[in-house]
């Protein structure tokens, strides 16, 4: 395996971490500033809001799990589906799945700003104004082009180019200087309004017009942010918490659950990475027909705990016939004494749909791309209804103490993601470096990285450049279908962890996002 790029970080009062060194360095601020983990968690992502459209925004959702001490709380701020929509008239169009891009039916109402405001009420020490100040910054006096973000906006087809010309024109070349006015006066209006002078103001009211009756000015009265109870287990020594359904993080918990127990050898086995694989098919295969917004969290990790002797020990197994890129970012935040944040925040895939809120030029998410059209079928695209949702931010504690936050981007390959990083930190008891540096595998479908588990008669195991050089012979031995991919590619996601030890908190950023960063002090 090649040598780690970095050690982890350390910090005796407060570690952040983040995608993008500029949201890291606006976190930082905040902590700075006398900000808590909370305020510093909102200043990151509002920072990579403005840096990082590819992956996330104004237009998206978002998840939080935050540890305040002595308690997990857990906030599902995704949107809902307009009042306008109609599964119908999209049948009567000929279509069997929901639009990917381009098609405004595939937007739900952005929960981002909504989840914002709840997290800084209920837990923030400054004022959304000092908070926010950052990112205004970046938007208004500009920021230098990140390698992947100019290598998603060469990604744009001509109509997506010409929907998202604020991005498409600046981000020509690396460090190309970026500016981003409307979504300034956007957090501006936050800053001094709240959330009502978001979704009440400029930004709704183009969004209203965008929608063309999609959408009605009580869809955007209501705000998104939810608190709901996290979905708790046990594996590794540890208790895994993340987001109840509509999230998929079940996943995580329930493959987490089959490996309890079991001899997993050394993390460069392909013992290893056979069971994690077998795990996470044995937990997931059934994913498209069971998870909706109505779904019983317990009773989907109940009943994955059912089928554990699916779990094949040695072969690949042919569970089912039916039933990894995705881009959103993911961001932690903690203190030594104090709050632990776990936020991820999401476009769906690069850019979400390709269209952008026609007054600021904010671009929306195709996070409605999980409803379905089949009558009958619990996550049935309707009004008010949140689709299924591949965001599923991690958080464990030990005895109720906080021990790590850790999450990924990657579609449907986050919770496969996770259970590895697990794995590594719990298990096998690695620092977050090695934890996140480790070479990867994730299950991939044909087209997207939201098609893992549509048909798994043709279902692949992706594997990372740099895995041990014996994984893919004795992998394909035991029947799984390989295809190798290049070293610290970001289709295995941008992972970020902090882990509390004795000796205060240690953190790692994922390089994978090229530009990713953990800073504190």
């Amino acid at each position: 395996m090649n040598p780690l790029p970095q050690s982890s970080t350390r910090g005796t009062r407060h570690l952040v971490a983040a995608a993008d060194q500029l949201a890291a360095r606006a976190g930082d601020a905040i902590f700075a500033a006398g900000g808590n983990a909370v305020d510093a968690a909102i200043a990151t992502n509002a920072a990579m809001a403005v840096t990082g459209p590819h992956l996330c925004g104004l237009g998206g959702d978002l998840f939080a799990l935050i540890h305040d001490g002595s308690k997990v709380h857990a906030l599902n701020s995704s949107g809902r589906a307009g009042s306008g929509a109609n599964a119908d008239q999209l049948r009567a169009e000929g279509l069997t799945d929901m639009p990917f891009r381009h098609d405004i039916r595939v937007v739900t109402v952005p929960g981002c700003v909504d989840g914002w405001e709840a997290l800084s009420e209920r837990f923030g020490s400054l004022p959304l104004s000092a908070i926010l100040q950052p990112a205004i910054d970046l938007a208004e006096q500009g920021f230098p082009a990140s390698p992947l973000l100019v290598g998603a906006v060469r990604q744009l087809d001509a109509k997506g180019a010409e929907t998202l010309r604020e991005l498409s024109s600046q981000a020509t070349h690396v460090g190309a200087v970026v500016r981003r006015p409307g979504v300034g006066r956007a957090l501006r209006a936050i800053a001094t309004s709240g959330r009502n002078g978001f979704y009440l103001g400029e930004f709704g009211q183009g969004l209203l017009l965008a929608g063309n009756g999609l959408f009605h000015e009580r869809d955007l009265e209501r705000s998104s942010a939810e608190w709901v109870t996290p979905l708790s287990s046990s594996a590794f020594g540890v208790e895994l918490h993340t987001i109840p359904p509509n999230s998929q993080g079940y996943l995580t918990l329930g493959a987490a659950s089959l490996l309890d127990g079991l001899d997993l050898g050394d993390s460069d086995d392909d013992r290893w990475a056979h069971l994690t694989i077998e795990a996470a098919k044995v937990a997931g295969f059934d994913r498209p027909q069971v998870l909706s917004d109505r779904a019983d969290g317990t009773a989907l990790l109940e009943a994955i705990t059912a089928r554990r002797e699916l779990l094949n020990t040695n072969t690949a197994s042919k569970i089912g016939v039916r039933s990894v890129d995705g881009d959103t970012t993911y961001l932690c935040t903690a203190e030594t004494d104090g709050l632990a944040v776990s936020l991820i925040q999401s476009n769906a895939s690069g850019f979400g749909s390709w269209l952008a809120e026609p007054n600021t030029q904010i671009n929306l998410h195709n996070r409605g791309l999980g409803f379905s059209l089949e009558p009958g079928h619990p996550a049935v695209f309707g009004p008010g209804r949140r689709p299924p949702h591949t965001l599923s931010p991690a958080l464990a504690t030990r005895n109720g103490d906080f021990v790590s936050v850790f999450g990924t981007m990657g579609g449907d390959a986050q919770p496969q993601i996770l259970l590895q990083i697990a794995a590594r930190l719990f298990h096998h008891n690695q620092s977050p470096a090695e934890a996140i540096h480790a070479a990867r595998w994730a299950l991939a479908g044909e087209k997207s990285g939201f098609d893992s588990w549509d048909d798994m008669s043709r279902q692949q195991v992706l594997l990372e450049g740099h895995v041990p050089s014996r994984w893919r012979e004795r992998l394909t031995a035991r029947g799984h279908r390989i295809r190798q991919q290049p070293e610290w590619d970001s289709v295995f996601g941008h992972a970020h962890a902090i882990v509390r030890d004795e000796y205060g908190l240690s953190g790692a950023a994922d390089p994978r996002a090229r530009v990713s960063a953990c800073l504190g002090r």
